[in-house]
């Protein structure tokens, strides 16, 4: 359990490096993005081992970098040109 636990660290860290890399724009600060990449995929790491249950390593890594994703995809705020396009139409 030790080992999955630390590849989940490991996959929220690459995946928030990857989202600060090509992203930065519509980002949040670079601490809270790695903080939400960690804590999410440590969060889909044990939500998965509970459902699957020990012996599914694989999969639990798997499900842990799927939470982190949807949790670093909440961050994103929207591009230019849709803020420019929803002042130009307030309703």
């Amino acid at each position: 359990m030790l080992l999955v636990t630390l590849g989940s660290v490991l996959i929220g860290l690459a995946l928030s490096w990857a989202a600060t890399r090509h992203l930065s724009e519509r980002l949040p600060s670079r601490r809270s993005v790695f903080t939400t990449g960690v804590v999410g995929a440590l969060f889909g790491a044990y939500v998965t081992h509970v459902a699957l249950g020990p012996g599914h390593e694989a999969a639990t890594l798997i499900g842990s970098a799927a939470i982190a994703c949807v949790l670093l995809s909440l961050l994103l705020r929207p591009a230019g040109s849709a803020r420019r396009l929803h002042r130009a139409f307030p309703f």
